[in-house]
């Protein structure tokens, strides 16, 4: 699988047999609290967390608070799920204390680079066991958090985890995930009228990839296809042309793109269909300000849709 080559490259480029990655990571904690700090973190952190995404990343600084030293291996703008790791990534995972990713598919690469590296066992946000996952050809949809109420659930397990970690802080990280809780829940609230002012006949969509079935699912639209099975994978001439009816056939107003992909395809759809192409909306990394954060992902994402589909 595409996967499974990208790891074994991951594995020959870095040289990481077993005694390798043992002297990287112990030069690697022998130089804790020096140069891997984030920008405008203090210079000792009182826990290491590594997540895989920006948007992870955000969520568990809302939770974790100042003191604590969050970064993310993915750079915004960066596609997850075609990432490839790099020396400095194993740095960073070996001396961290915390690993948060989604799993499902969307950033298992991780799996590989932490089983060489010696680290904890990572935390898989998407691993939840009171949610209804949506199943298609390549298993279980990852993209749980664009459900904004699932969010709420990603904020539960960032909050155990980093309680188990650091139980010494454990209220101070209760009170910053009920808060941060409490807003979600009104921007989830807020989501719900926002769509509920687009017209029934109108909440048809096409996407450029199958990243937001749970938010479709959960605030009322329906998605009728996506240009590309996954990111990296080129749609077939018959594939094209069965969307294209597709669009035709259902009324879709809108086609809807992520910023860190190309445009053009969904640009074609477009021209063939007299559709309207949105493609700055943003899903599995934040953005530049004001898409700096889960929050305003969410919020970007909907004014868009919205104003596109009205």
């Amino acid at each position: 699988m595409e996967r499974t080559q990208r790891q074994l490259r991951l594995s020959l480029s870095l040289g990481l047999n077993k005694v390798a990655v043992m002297v990287v990571a112990g030069l690697a904690l022998s130089a804790c609290g020096s140069s891997a700090q984030s920008p405008g973190q203090s210079e000792v952190a009182r826990l290491q967390v590594v997540a895989t995404t920006t948007v992870f990343a955000d969520m568990v600084r809302n939770v974790a608070g100042p003191e604590v030293a969050v970064d993310s291996l993915v750079p915004a703008g960066t596609d997850v799920h075609t990432f490839d790791p790099t020396p400095d990534d194993l740095v960073k995972v070996s001396r961290a204390r915390v690993i948060v990713m989604n799993g499902l598919g969307l950033d298992d690469w991780l799996d590989k680079v932490v089983s060489n590296a010696g680290a904890v066992e990572p935390v898989k946000l998407g691993s939840l066991s009171d949610v209804a996952l949506i199943t298609g050809e390549g298993g279980p949809n990852p993209h749980l958090w664009m459900d904004v109420a699932y969010g709420e659930k990603y904020v539960d397990e960032i909050e155990a985890t980093l309680s188990r970690a650091d139980p010494a802080h454990a209220a101070e990280y209760a009170q910053n995930a009920a808060a941060y809780r409490t807003r979600l829940s009104s921007l989830d609230t807020w989501v719900k009228e926002q769509i509920a002012s687009v017209p029934p006949a109108n909440r048809r969509v096409v996407t450029f990839h199958d990243a937001f079935p749970y938010f479709a699912r959960a605030y009322g639209l329906e998605v009728v296809g996506v240009a590309v099975d996954a990111p990296g994978q080129d749609p077939s001439a018959a594939q094209i042309a069965a969307l294209i009816d597709a669009i035709r056939k259902s009324g879709v107003k809108a086609i809807f793109a992520e910023d860190q992909f190309s445009p053009k395809l969904v640009e074609q759809l477009a021209a063939e269909t007299g559709t309207t192409v949105v493609s700055d909306l943003f899903d599995d990394s934040l953005g530049d300000p004001p898409v700096s954060s889960y929050e305003e992902v969410i919020r970007w994402d909907v004014m868009h849709i919205v104003d596109a589909l009205k």
